[in-house]
């Protein structure tokens, strides 16, 4: 019988965190139980738990079965997990089909919000005798460090923007209404909600070639202006000011410096220590190449 100190349990949501999080796993010398959300988890996942069936344990489920979820961990000697990739916000608050026990916990939640639906999960796992330990688990590595990290630094322009960003941020975070707001020439273009990051950076962009910034900034000029504006969009991207980081971690990596280039935005801002940085060579290579600057901030987070 497998200690279980030496297994971990993991409910992977979409995108690479999973993948990175059973590396780093199976390289402490753990043996790792993957719940993977049929409407989330790439399939992938099953080629790694093939490759080393000694280590890694795939059950898929669908969102809502929290009641099979608590079951296959306890089945499988779980005493320790760990959430790791996205659950998009719309799935959880739409899509999703509960279990008799996730339906009496969403009855009983004051805020349905994505804070309050993992807090009390979380707490259910605890009552069962699971511990939901915090997402950085075995990747503290790759937390953002504080200053510049690209080639280029933001200019004067960009720091303005970057410091009102920050404040609009670090509002609605506290909300829980999204951790990420774009800002161009001191206006706020765009502010997440459950589309998410890219989405709302694509917006912001779209918003800009629509024409519709230029209007809203009421700045008197041609469409060469307007060029000008759109060379200016800045990404704010802030952990909560009591950031659980048990889940919603903010992550970045290739894609998110993908996404801005396509939106025509030029600087991102990052909060140090509580932002993971997927592939961070490649994303710092790729943002210098397209002129992006990314800074990792270290001011204390606003109390209101």
């Amino acid at each position: 019988m497998v200690d279980s100190a030496r297994i971990l349990g993991l409910i992977a949501g979409n995108g690479r965190f999973p993948f990175l999080l059973l590396d780093a796993a199976r390289a402490h010398g753990l043996r790792v139980v993957v719940a993977a959300i049929k409407e989330e988890t790439s399939p992938e996942i099953d080629t790694l738990a093939s490759a080393d069936p000694e280590h890694i344990r795939v059950h898929w489920l669908s969102l809502g079965e929290l009641s099979r979820l608590i079951e296959t961990f306890q089945r499988e000697g779980v005493t320790r997990a760990v959430m790791a990739g996205q659950v998009k916000h719309k799935q959880i608050f739409s899509s999703i089909r509960p279990d008799w026990r996730l339906a009496k916990l969403l009855l009983n939640l004051r805020t349905r919000n994505t804070d309050m639906l993992l807090g009390a999960v979380a707490k259910v796992l605890e009552d069962e005798g699971i511990t939901l330990l915090s997402s950085t688990a075995f990747l503290e590595p790759m937390l953002a460090p504080a200053g510049t990290l690209t080639a280029r630094p933001p200019d004067a322009t960009e720091l303005a923007d970057i410091d009102y960003g920050l404040r609009v941020a670090r509002c609605i975070a506290g909300f829980d209404l999204g951790q990420t707001v774009v800002i161009a020439a001191g206006a706020c273009v765009a502010v997440e909600a459950m589309e998410g990051t890219d989405a709302t950076i694509l917006r912001a962009g779209e918003l800009l070639r629509a024409g519709e910034l230029f209007r809203t900034l009421d700045v008197p000029g041609e469409a060469a202006d307007a060029s000008t504006l759109a060379r200016r969009l800045t990404v704010v991207k802030v952990a909560k000011p009591k950031q659980d980081m048990r889940f919603d971690v903010p992550v970045v990596g290739v894609p998110t410096i993908e996404t801005m280039r396509s939106a025509g935005a030029t600087c991102l801002c990052i909060e140090a220590g509580r932002t993971l940085l997927f592939d961070r060579e490649a994303m710092i290579e790729a943002a210098d190449a397209a002129g992006i600057a990314i800074v990792g901030d270290t001011t204390i987070p606003a109390s209101t």
